[in-house]
């Protein structure tokens, strides 16, 4: 079977080398500014040919390379996860003023999260090839929960007490929210901005 990505895989794993040191460029300026490492970890993939079929199917697309490429937006997939939620749009402002990169879609589910509690920072960016990649910006909080509800939920067929199940995931969300807002507070009270 040919691949869903043609020949452009090679230029993916460029796309994915080259936003991975820009952000760490932008992670180095902020630990010399704040004199901490505002990243926790970061996480870079490009995603499986079964999977990106599987999501052509679910959003009703051909298995096609320009479904792949130009119709669904995150065959290359880079996750932030920072410390706190100021450092989150600090890197977001950082990576606008890029020159070489266009944020052409931001989906800001921290201050609007999911019905289900969800949070995080999604953009989508264009390189300068003209592929695209997905950029996840997220604390720490938000991403144990993100991986805690995949853990709970992910191929469970759950019935008639999802609505419980779906109340105490967003309670539990919005408790990690809150959690995020005091920790917030606290560095800015240690760094003399309140």
């Amino acid at each position: 079977m040919e691949s869903i990505y043609g020949n452009h895989l090679p230029e993916m794993e460029k796309n994915c080398e080259v936003l991975t040191e820009k952000l760490e460029e932008i992670r180095k300026r902020m630990t010399e500014k704040l004199g901490m490492d505002p990243v926790d970890h970061c996480l870079s993939r490009i995603k499986t040919e079964d999977s990106m079929r599987e999501k052509c199917r679910r959003k009703g697309f051909p298995e096609t390379e320009e479904s792949a490429l130009e119709k669904i937006f995150d065959a290359v997939g880079i996750r932030v996860v920072c410390a706190f939620v100021d450092d989150v749009y600090t890197i977001r402002d950082e990576l606008k003023k890029d020159p070489e990169i266009e944020i052409v879609q931001e989906k800001d589910y921290i201050r609007q999260a999911k019905p289900n509690g969800y949070r995080s920072l999604h953009l989508i960016v264009k390189m300068q090839n003209g592929l695209y990649a997905e950029i996840q910006l997220r604390t720490v909080s938000m991403d144990t929960w993100a991986a805690l509800e995949h853990h709970v939920k992910y191929k469970k067929d759950i019935g008639e007490k999802e609505p419980l199940i779906v109340e105490e995931l967003k309670r539990c969300a919005d408790e990690l929210a809150s959690t995020d807002v005091s920790m917030q507070t606290i560095r800015n009270m240690i760094l003399g901005e309140i």
